[in-house]
């Protein structure tokens, strides 16, 4: 979440004026993330989380007001999208669509701990068991298309033994074929800084636009891949091998892998970190202008890539 484009409380006031919300005496930017703009919007009553969508057009945008409604009604702590008078809630905003949302408790943690890392896995299971019964699809926008076309865009931009690495993954991830493997909705992004906590409390996940239908197991790969690893000092990066096996045994505790999961498991670890280093990669060497806005490092998933190859199982 960042802020490319930039409001005024006048444009949100006005905006809002067929919202059964209330004055809106404060609006605060939200600095963190790197692909729509994000606002938080306070009212007395209330606070909601304002996001202008800066890639997506009013065509892909149902899909993830519909499924956090699914979500929400069954019991996933996720937010609430936030409709007008008429029953509407995306509406455009600066020529962008534009959503707001209810706002959860509790804040994102930088390091946490086997019980949080717990709270996720169990809260990510639940979100693919409630996905089941969720009839609309979407596309990845990250899958192999954009691999292929984002590594072609950033290869001029890498050492030799960068492209190597590339290159060599995305041949290897290009000959599996996951199509037998569960499918459902799975969150797709689902980073510290798309969890919220009050100390050890889960208050839910937010940031659902890369939401979409695809590999459930792909989607418990992402989150060991980042929740499941020391975040200190020398060992930063590395495999976390006890939140890994908490992680595990309480996601299985609610929806077990098949033998078929269990088996692709590397793989998709790798998956998962390939993803995260080709979209750093890109948002690093051709950053998109705005405010508050910041480009993570992408060496942090080139090292998890060369870990989970190292690992072989």
């Amino acid at each position: 979440m960042s802020v490319f484009t930039t409001l005024t409380l006048d444009d949100v006031r006005t905006w809002l004026r067929d919202f059964a919300v209330g004055e809106v005496t404060e609006l605060r930017g939200i600095a963190a993330g790197i692909t729509n703009t994000n606002y938080f919007v306070v009212t007395p009553e209330n606070r909601y989380v304002l996001t202008i969508f800066e890639k997506n057009n009013c065509e892909e945008l149902p899909y993830f007001v519909h499924l956090m409604t699914h979500l929400a009604a069954h019991g996933v702590p996720c937010p609430t999208p936030i409709a007008d008078k008429k029953g509407v809630a995306l509406h455009l905003l600066k020529g962008k669509p534009a959503l707001m949302v209810s706002c959860l408790t509790g804040k994102d943690v930088a390091t946490p701990n086997l019980a949080q890392v717990r709270e996720v896995a169990l809260t990510l299971a639940k979100l693919h068991l409630a996905g089941a019964s969720f009839k609309q699809q979407s596309l990845n926008q990250r899958g192999q298309t954009w691999f292929v076309q984002t590594a072609q865009k950033v290869v001029p931009k890498l050492n030799l033994q960068e492209q190597s690495l590339l290159q060599n993954e995305l041949d290897y991830q290009q000959q599996l074929d996951t199509s037998h493997l569960p499918h459902g909705v799975i969150h797709g992004d689902l980073f510290r800084d798309n969890v919220l906590f009050d100390n050890d409390t889960l208050g839910g996940f937010i940031d659902f636009y890369y939401a979409c239908h695809d590999v459930l197991v792909y989607d418990v790969a992402i989150a060991i891949n980042e929740w499941c690893l020391h975040h200190n000092g020398a060992d930063l990066g590395n495999i976390d091998t006890e939140k890994v096996d908490v992680f595990l045994s309480a996601y299985q505790s609610m929806r077990p892998f098949s033998a078929q999961e269990l088996a692709y498991w590397p793989a998709l670890l790798r998956r998962a970190a390939l993803r995260f280093w080709l979209s750093r990669l890109h948002d690093f060497h051709f950053p998109q202008v705005g405010e508050l806005t910041h480009a993570k490092d992408p060496n942090h998933f080139k090292s998890i890539l060369q870990a989970r190859i190292a690992l072989k199982n």
